[in-house]
């Protein structure tokens, strides 16, 4: 229903072709992250502070307003941000159409990368694997101890639930929602 990217050159593209119905959008954390790398020191924590009204506007008309109150205030000095923000549009906008419930839930792919990273330092020490089998018994050792760490759930996750079933009625199956 949803994908979130990272900005890796035609990942949306692939994804919107195996699934024509799926919304993709970047990673937040990672346009944020991105911007910085053009930031100096002494100016990183105002420009970041100056970022957020972006994100987290209500709408995506604030958060266009948002964004040219930033290019405003840092385009003298730091003209790529508001620039890459603006070429990233297309992919930044599909979050706003989420209420704030949902929006926690699909903003960042953080939570995949971890995983991913969790997994890796399992295999990495590894040269080969005896079979296929080997390496899938291995990986599903290592999911059950890094399910241990997963303490916390998701924020409002029962209203994004709810909110999800809504907005992609028909194509999220409902067990457990409606009592059954």
């Amino acid at each position: 229903m949803i994908a979130c990217v990272d900005g890796l050159k035609g990942f949306p593209e692939a994804i919107e072709t195996v699934f024509p119905k799926t919304m993709v959008q970047i990673c937040i954390v990672h346009q944020i992250r991105n911007s910085l790398n053009f930031v100096s020191y002494k100016d990183l924590k105002a420009v970041a502070c100056d970022l957020k009204p972006i994100y987290t506007a209500a709408t995506a008309e604030e958060a266009l307003f948002q964004l040219e109150l930033f290019a405003e205030k840092w385009d003298k000095k730091y003209p790529l941000i508001a620039k890459s923000w603006r070429a990233n549009w297309s992919r930044i906008e599909p979050m706003f159409q989420f209420p704030s419930e949902i929006r926690r839930a699909i903003y960042t792919t953080n939570v995949i990368e971890s995983l991913n990273m969790s997994l890796r330092k399992i295999t990495k020490t590894r040269a080969a694997f005896p079979t296929e089998e080997a390496a899938f018994k291995l990986l599903w050792l290592g999911l059950q101890n890094i399910e241990k760490k997963w303490t916390m759930p998701i924020r409002d996750w029962r209203l994004a639930l709810q909110q999800f079933a809504i907005i992609f009625e028909g194509r999220l199956p409902l067990a457990g929602l409606d009592g059954n």
